[in-house]
């Protein structure tokens, strides 16, 4: 799967280089949104790509994801199972589409449900609640039925879309009911075992319960392993028609290869040419998102400008677990992505790997032909996600229009997406009017994932060059920028002083000035809040590229305001634009957002992670590991030296505000302590607006200079601390407190300072 392609081909994926898509899946493994997942995809006659990525368990013990692994498939349950089963009983006559429910089930009719067809089951137009009350102490499938009996419906029929796992619950019944069989045997025998699915079915035995990826554990302490997740389903016995289906990712290929060929794979017939059709058109008005056909969520397919398409041509669904599957019938391609996300703490969130993934794929493909495109209506709603828009989404509304006619180059990495998921990359490459020639990468390279010196080397998917701004060189070259018309950066900041993205973009600001070339910045968060102006100042002669301006550890700046600085400061004569974000207020940290967090740099794995970085980096600089080369960088800190216990005593007594600490022992694989045994603290964020990073970071270096005065080497931090004074006061053994005090002069200076530049 290696070689590069040109960007207006429609590839095989079997071809494609992966990079970028083992980039995504493991950047949403890093941000600790998902342990581990299975990607499958695929065409009408074959699998072009299987990937494993990460874990399948992480406790009780680390597990390697493998590609047959079995995953509790939660929702898919309802279009795999349910739908397939209830439309091959419409073929024969047993059921009818838009025949009432009370026909096969009398006593369903009562309290105002006997106008409920079979068709508002499977469109979710019933008017039936989401769920039953899971707080009553019921059990048994026969309580299930007698409960739904004596349900209300909330809306009255066809009136509204309600998501609702009881409209598959009623509808496994009904398949029980006209086929005399339960459901678990019906879909055996008349899906599974055509389709030689051989790992798919409901109540997974022994081999597959040993394959199984673990989802949660209970109260008792047991991990949910090939026992279904979902609380209603378990309560039935673990076969319901809305969820408790197992699977795997290859089985899923051959079902998605089953809808592809209209209902049949290898010989085998499972659903009509015109039931698979049914699932494909819309059912319910079109002002509603997400379309619906029978079972299934409608969607554009997967080809550039989707969004802009109407959603059809593309079936889709998922399950609460992390699981999706999607089969394109324009471009005849399916995706299947599977993941335990809820493992091991109930905390994960697959939506922004699904996202990426599919957005990703659709930019593989060519675009459709002019007469298959259709619009969206222009009574749909466009898709939108809460939350702000940054300086790219801005553009994208713009239709790219400044770039337009512009021959530019572009400084980014894999946090530069759009809300939608959508890589800057792609977008800049597809759009009308614009060509983009090159691409540049900071520290950590195009993927993030890297350390030292970058190398340049080769966009895969599109075979642009990428020229490395970290290693020979800092800024683009002359040579590199001839021909340029503009240049657009587009970089996801730490919101710190020492982190190398602010000197790229300085950098960049010198050379386009130079080479008199405009520059777009498009904006993006500070991430641990615009509002706060911390930490000691950096003295006036230690600039360098960790510390490109005279300015606190915590500078509340976005870069697009840092932009503005560095034009006056240095000044730049230099034609420069920022776009600016819509709806972001200075006081909100990433979380506030509604974006995806997507680790800008390998260490930086969450938001969380990055406030405590404004911190804890202060004494990474010395012999001490601060977490590199383990799973939780930043939240660890400890050396061979240290002792555990009073370490954690020591820093425990200081009551330091947002933290907490436990004593650990760890042995990084990388920076000091390498492969050796290593005691110290795990600190735990427990209030992030109370935490103040820089405190954190002197508490630490104190704390180890007052234990351990001859083994911690303080004077190697200045780098980071970045002030001579807040050091002579470490080796005084000023209290941190005072030491925080004696910033308060130089903060409101640069908060002085900094006015003139804010844009939020």
């Amino acid at each position: 799967m290696n070689g590069a392609i040109a960007s207006d081909s429609a590839p095989d994926w079997a071809q494609l280089n992966w990079a970028p898509m083992d980039s995504l899946v493991q950047a949403q493994i890093d941000a600790r949104a998902i342990p581990g997942a299975v990607v499958v995809m695929g065409h009408t006659d074959g699998t072009d790509a299987a990937r494993a990525y990460g874990h399948k368990a992480l406790l009780p013990k680390a597990e390697a994801m493998p590609l047959d692994a079995v995953f509790d498939l939660a929702s898919l349950t309802k279009v795999i199972a349910t739908t397939t089963a209830v439309l091959q009983l419409v073929e024969q006559d047993r059921l009818a589409l838009d025949a009432p429910v009370a026909r096969y089930w009398p006593a369903f009719g009562l309290h105002g449900k006997a106008a409920i067809t079979v068709r508002q089951l499977l469109t979710h137009r019933s008017g039936l609640r989401a769920g039953l009350d899971m707080s009553l102490p019921w059990s048994g499938a026969d309580t299930v039925w007698r409960l739904i009996e004596q349900e209300r419906p909330t809306a009255a029929p066809d009136t509204r879309t309600l998501y609702s796992d009881l409209n598959f619950v009623v509808l496994g019944r009904l398949i029980e009911q006209v086929s005399g069989q339960t459901l678990a045997a019906y879909c055996q025998a008349h899906v599974f075992t055509p389709l030689h699915m051989t790992d798919t079915g409901f109540a997974p035995d022994a081999e597959r319960q040993a394959r199984a990826a673990p989802t949660i554990r209970l109260a008792d302490g047991h991990w949910l392993k090939g026992e279904v997740q979902d609380p209603m389903a378990r309560r039935m016995g673990g076969v319901a028609g809305h969820a408790g289906l197992f699977g795997s990712a290859a089985d899923l290929a051959r079902f998605a290869r089953m809808l592809l060929h209209r209902g049949e794979l290898d010989g085998a017939r499972i659903l009509s040419p015109q039931s698979v059709a049914l699932m494909t058109e819309r059912q319910g008005p079109s002002t509603e998102l997400p379309w619906r056909g029978l079972g299934w969520e409608l969607a554009a397919p997967l080809v550039p400008r989707r969004l802009a398409q109407a959603p059809q041509g593309l079936l889709g669904h998922t399950g609460y677990t992390g699981t999706g599957v999607w089969v394109d019938m324009v471009t005849h391609r399916f995706v299947i992505i599977l993941s335990n996300r809820l493992h091991p703490d109930e905390h994960g969130d697959a939506r922004p790997l699904r996202r990426e993934v599919l957005s990703l794929l659709a930019h593989t493909q060519a675009p459709l032909p002019a007469e298959q495109v259709v619009p969206r209506p222009a009574d749909t709603p466009a898709e939108t996600r809460p939350g702000i828009l940054t300086g790219l989404d801005v553009l994208e509304a713009q239709n790219l229009a400044p770039l337009r006619g512009k021959k530019i180059g572009l400084i980014t990495n894999r946090a530069g997406l759009d809300r939608f998921g959508q890589r800057n990359i792609d977008i800049l490459r597809r759009a009308e009017g614009v060509q983009l020639s090159a691409i540049f990468s900071p520290e950590h390279g195009l993927y993030a994932n890297a350390e030292g010196a970058i190398p340049s080397t080769t966009e895969p998917l599109s075979a642009i060059p990428v020229l490395s701004l970290y290693g020979q060189q800092q800024a683009p070259t002359p040579a590199q920028l001839e021909g340029l018309d503009a240049v657009v950066f587009d970089l996801q900041d730490a919101g710190v002083r020492f982190y190398t993205y602010l000197s790229t973009l300085g950098k960049t600001m010198e050379a386009a000035s130079a080479a008199h070339i405009p520059l777009w910045v498009l904006d993006r968060p500070n991430p641990i809040g615009a509002n706060v102006v911390a930490g000691p100042m950096l003295d006036a002669q230690r600039t360098s590229f960790t510390a490109y301006l005279p300015m606190p550890t915590q500078h509340g700046m976005t870069l697009g305001e840092l932009a503005g600085m560095i034009k006056a400061d240095k000044a730049l004569d230099i034609d420069l634009h920022v776009v600016p974000m819509q709806g972001y207020r200075r006081d909100m940290r990433y979380v506030h957002t509604g974006l995806d967090w997507v680790p800008p740099s390998p260490n930086l794995r969450t938001p969380s992670t990055a406030l405590l970085y404004a911190g804890v980096a202060f004494v990474e600089g010395s012999n001490v590991s601060v977490g590199r080369g383990t799973d939780h960088p930043f939240e660890w800190l400890g050396a061979p030296w240290i002792d555990a216990t009073a370490l954690h005593t020591a820093l425990q007594s200081r009551q330091i505000p947002g933290v907490r600490f436990s004593p650990i022992r760890f042995s990084p694989t990388q920076g000091p302590g390498a492969g050796q045994p290593c005691q110290g603290v795990a600190i735990e964020m427990v209030d992030t607006t109370a935490l103040r990073p820089a405190l954190l970071g002197i508490e630490l270096a104190s704390a180890l200079q007052r234990l351990y005065p001859g083994q911690f080497q303080l004077d190697r931090t200045l780098g980071l601390i970045g002030n001579t004074a807040t050091l002579q006061a470490l080796h005084r053994g000023t209290d941190p407190r005072q030491i925080e005090a004696l910033w308060a002069d130089a903060l409101q200076s640069f908060v002085a300072r900094r006015q003139p530049f804010l844009l939020y």
